[in-house]
């Protein structure tokens, strides 16, 4: 761990994370790190407009930040006078241009991710404490090395957005939840076994209840899954807090590589998580209590806490494409032929477990 940074006992600190929805729940075990070493500062985090309900109610942020994907030059120009030297420390969780720019821009004191390359190099000029990106670590490992960087203890708890129980909505008995919809085509499962799932958990007593995003698109998709199937569809219908409360509150859940799987696994829920070409060593779920051990490369079903990472362990992967034909409306052999029993065989030890 590097020498600690000297900052004003009651600093106002900037993380900016500029990325997905997962992405930027696995950043707050860098805020909780934060908050720990500096109680008194005043902590802001900088994401994208679409990705700042996932922060809802974080205890260790003092304020969320939100600028659009796309923002017109205008904006851009706005967002920098408000952001301008304003900070004692600012942090970058990216080694993109445009979070780089922002941190150097708003922080007295600077710390980020750099590339290994020219451009890199360049920002760790511009940077009092640089990180070397694209090691073959977690996520939450790499985050948490940026605070290792500035001197202060790393925490490695993922924090849930607060939770909002909404008893009107959840089911009135014992429930499972299911997430079928990734965001991506190249990570779905197929809808067959989606149903043999639900059917399963359905003949063990339990309702269950199906979250999406709100959507069309998905809704659609969503349709054509549950078409049929004796499901509480709660999809689009819940905002992050409520679906913290639900996993809180379920017997077990199932998704793919999405950011409600992420959730699962922090809200300690037993949770089964399907993986097709994501490198679970970089991308995998961390559960409630931190991971004991690295997630393996591939392997028929893994075990780390109160997660199941569930695979069809094929020789080419994790291969980290999109898919077999590397794009994002991709179809994904390892998971089309993952088969309902072997999933059907985990949630039965999960709920044991449980």
């Amino acid at each position: 761990m590097s020498e600690r940074l000297d900052l004003p006992e009651d600093p106002k600190i900037l993380v900016v994370a500029l990325r997905r929805l997962g992405d930027v729940l696995l950043t707050t075990p860098l805020i909780r790190s934060l908050r720990r070493a500096r109680p008194r500062a005043e902590i802001d985090m900088l994401v994208f407009s679409d990705t700042a309900a996932i922060l809802e109610g974080n205890p260790d942020l003092s304020r969320v930040i939100e600028v659009a994907a796309s923002a017109s030059f205008a904006d851009q120009i706005a967002l920098l006078r408000r952001l301008w030297q304003r900070y004692d420390l600012a942090i970058t969780t990216q080694a993109g241009d445009r979070p780089s720019f922002l941190a150097i821009a708003a922080g007295r004191t600077r710390c980020g991710m750099v590339e290994d390359r020219l451009i890199g190099r360049i920002k760790r000029a511009f940077l009092n404490r640089a990180v070397p990106m694209g090691r073959e670590t977690h996520r939450v490992e790499e985050i948490l090395s940026l605070a290792r960087a500035i001197g202060i203890e790393p925490a490695a708890e993922v924090v849930c957005p607060r939770a909002v129980p909404r008893p009107d909505l959840f089911p009135g008995k014992p429930y499972a939840v299911i997430h079928a919809a990734p965001q991506f085509t190249y990570k779905q499962w197929h809808a067959q076994g989606w149903r043999a799932l639900a059917q399963h958990l359905a003949g063990r007593g339990l309702a269950v209840v199906a979250t999406g995003g709100p959507g069309e698109r998905e809704r659609l998709y969503l349709d054509t899954v549950w078409d049929g199937a004796d499901v509480l569809r709660l999809d689009g219908r819940l905002r992050w807090g409520e679906l913290t409360a639900l996993l809180r509150g379920a017997k077990a859940y199932a998704g793919p590589d999405t950011s409600v799987t992420h959730l699962a696994s922090a809200s300690g829920c037993p949770t089964l998580a399907l993986y097709g070409p994501t490198d679970p060593r970089l991308w995998g779920p961390w559960p409630a209590a931190g991971l004991s051990a690295p997630w393996n490369t591939a392997e028929a079903v893994q075990r780390r806490g109160n997660v199941w990472l569930v695979q069809n362990p094929l020789p080419c992967m994790p291969c980290q494409h999109e898919g077999c034909l590397r794009r994002l409306d991709s179809y994904s052999r390892c998971l089309d032929e993952m088969l309902p029993d072997q999933v059907v065989a985990v949630m039965d030890e999960a709920l044991a477990a449980a």
